[in-house]
């Protein structure tokens, strides 16, 4: 009888130990599981900021080529039209 004790509180003992353990493990699995959550929501924001600092950019050289399409034809206009005069002169 005596045996049977002893025997059950050292698997009882064992078991909690084990139990123990897994805890410890799930507790840093947890810790770890939201380390990567906010890391991942900063490397969204991030991302996000990128794309609207490129977005920004390609907008800004669209409208300076816009504007150096427009001074380009208005040059060409007034080539033009000297280049006819002179033309119409000769």
């Amino acid at each position: 009888m005596e045996n049977a004790i002893t025997l059950n509180i050292v698997f009882g003992s064992l078991i909690s130990m084990l139990l123990a353990i897994v805890a410890y493990f799930i507790k840093q699995l947890h810790s770890d599981f939201k380390k990567m959550e906010k890391d991942l929501t900063e490397v969204k924001t991030m991302a996000l900021l990128i794309k609207t600092e490129f977005k920004n950019s390609y907008d800004l050289l669209n409208h300076k080529v816009d504007y150096l399409e427009h001074r380009v034809n208005n040059l060409e206009k007034i080539i033009l039209k000297q280049f006819n005069n002179e033309k119409g002169q000769s």
